[in-house]
């Protein structure tokens, strides 16, 4: 049995193919579809609502002018609203299928910070199940998974609470290996070199690093990081990739 793990995904579903063979056990870390690409400037809010569009609100929210591009988003769907959220939701769900299809035998996974929970149970059947919250045993060894993106001023569909986080991290106990979309709030991990910007890290998963000590913890989020890993103490944290750029999936012992 191998285990491979990949995180933010984002609809790199050919690669994915090719990466994990059918009989591999995949840990699926988040951000499943391809909502915005900020390099390609492609994705499903391209298609639903064109590029200029999303063009504008790229560049406002890069310069944390987040009621401008809510406006701006509010101007493109006025007297189309049911329109465009039907729209949107087929796109979504579109693409949440096609990740369903290149999954392999076994899976287990858990919410990045763009992934409706309701999108995400389409996933789910006899060889794919949502593990967040809970602590799985492969390979002689515990491994808790704690899912989702802390809030932003974005308001992102997969974003919950501190306390919902803390709570999901605290109920694993102590394990050898922890799976978060999310890294813990140290700055040379949540540090994006492309977007010249910190996202949000997670100070209760850096307070459960120091205590418990895991021997691995794996996560994404960040896709550009300044760096991809560093040890705290004995424990080795590692950026799993933005896999829809490296199409890389990452082995548990590699």
């Amino acid at each position: 049995m191998t285990v491979k793990i990949v995180t933010d995904l984002h609809s790199g579903t050919e690669a994915l193919t090719r990466e994990v063979g059918r009989d591999d056990v995949l840990l699926l870390l988040g951000d499943l579809v391809n909502i915005i690409d900020y390099v390609e400037m492609k994705g499903i809010l391209v298609d639903v609502f064109g590029l200029d569009a999303v063009k504008e609100v790229v560049a406002l929210r890069a310069q944390k002018r987040f009621d401008e591009a809510r406006e701006v988003m509010a101007r493109r769907r006025e007297g189309r609203e049911e329109e465009i959220w039907t729209t949107l939701q087929t796109r979504l769900a579109e693409a949440y299928d096609e990740v369903k299809k290149s999954l392999p035998g076994q899976t287990y996974l858990i919410s990045g910070n763009i992934d409706p929970p309701a999108m995400l149970e389409r996933l789910v059947g006899p060889n794919v199940e949502i593990i967040d919250g809970k602590v799985l045993e492969l390979e002689g060894l515990t491994i808790g998974f704690v899912g989702g993106g802390l809030p932003t001023p974005l308001g992102i569909a997969g974003e919950i609470t501190e306390e919902e986080y803390a709570s999901k991290l605290d109920s694993l106990g102590d394990v050898d290996v922890v799976c978060s979309h999310i890294p813990p709030d140290l700055p040379e991990l949540t540090y994006d070199t492309l977007a010249r910007r910190h996202e949000r890290g997670s100070s209760h998963l850096l307070d459960y690093i120091r205590r418990v000590q895991p021997i691995r913890v794996f996560f994404g989020h960040i896709h550009q990081p300044l760096l991809s890993s560093t040890h705290i103490g004995r424990t080795h944290l590692v950026n799993a990739g933005y896999f829809r750029r490296t199409g890389r999936a990452l082995a548990l012992w590699g």
